[in-house]
């Protein structure tokens, strides 16, 4: 095996222990004061999506509870004109 054949995760990795605690400093670092609030929105967001996605299931099971409705029967004679005019022809036909 080579290297360019390696998919890119595969040679990295997932972070590790030291790894993911320089991670959670740098994001300290940056947010610092401002982490309560980054927080607390993200939360509200989840909520939303939350309330979201469940009027869609909602709504989705609404609309399969509901029972569909009959389409029209068109009279066989209206359906098919060329099917009248060799109708018509026949009885004529007969008629002669």
């Amino acid at each position: 095996l080579s290297f360019d054949t390696l998919p890119t995760l595969a040679v990295f990795g997932l972070p590790g222990g030291i790894e993911w605690i320089v991670i959670l400093a740098i994001g300290l670092l940056l947010f610092g004061r401002r982490l309560p609030e980054v927080g607390r929105s993200l939360g509200q967001g989840i909520i939303e999506f939350k309330k979201g996605l469940k009027g869609v299931t909602d709504d989705v099971e609404q609309a399969s509870n509901q029972p569909t409705r009959a389409q029209p029967q068109i009279p066989a004679q209206a359906a098919d004109p060329m099917q009248q005019r060799m109708d018509a022809q026949h009885t004529e036909t007969k008629v002669n």
